[in-house]
């Protein structure tokens, strides 16, 4: 029951759709109209406002390091399970949320900030990642989806074993939500960062 009441809680505050908040409480219309149609951060870019874009990424990933330390806080001896638990609830809420027809964002920067709140080597390396492959190759979604992936083995390599599987499946997650970037990627016409679609 505990474990049951931890994974609702992480759900439905990773299902809170900020993106689409901050953009209607500014005026700049329904996300999901907009670009991609996307509820993160990268299509909040997209309205030219930067400030509600930044908004968006800490927001979205302060949902999964909240529901962590709630889990920590409230259960403290079902010690990692709890927390990779009510983490991962909380990024499949942002990704799949119940408000939104279960249509939500891609989860990394949600991923991230579990990943910080469960042990901030395994965050560090995260963001280093993702922001170094962002920088070096100019694609965004590119970048996303290194950093996700690395989470499991930093993970492994500072022996926690636990958050380790965890990360793996939620790294699955994140790439399957990008599906279509992968096969933009494939063909060539993901867009690069400041360049043309093609």
């Amino acid at each position: 029951m505990t474990m049951f009441l931890l994974a609702a809680v992480g759900y439905f505050l990773g299902s809170i759709p900020f993106g689409v908040i901050l953009t209607r409480l500014s005026g700049a219309g329904d996300l999901r109209q907009i670009g991609s149609g996307n509820i993160g951060a990268t299509n909040v870019l997209r309205t030219g406002r930067k400030g509600l874009a930044a908004a968006t990424l800490i927001l979205d990933g302060a949902k999964g390091a909240v529901a962590v330390l709630l889990a920590r806080h409230f259960v403290p001896e079902l010690g990692e399970h709890a927390a990779m638990i009510a983490g991962a609830a909380a990024m499949i809420g942002h990704c799949y949320p119940v408000w939104l027809n279960f249509r939500g964002g891609k989860g990394v920067a949600t991923m991230l900030g579990l990943a910080l709140a469960l042990a901030w080597p395994i965050g560090l390396v995260f963001a280093v990642v993702w922001l170094g492959a962002v920088l070096l190759l100019r694609i965004s979604s590119l970048g996303g989806m290194c950093g996700a992936v690395s989470a499991p083995f930093a993970a492994l390599a500072f022996g926690y074993p636990v958050y380790a599987a965890g990360l793996a499946g939620l790294a699955v997650i994140v790439l399957w939500r990008h599906r279509q970037n992968i096969a933009r990627l494939r063909a060539g016409t993901e867009p690069r960062i400041g360049g043309n679609k093609a």
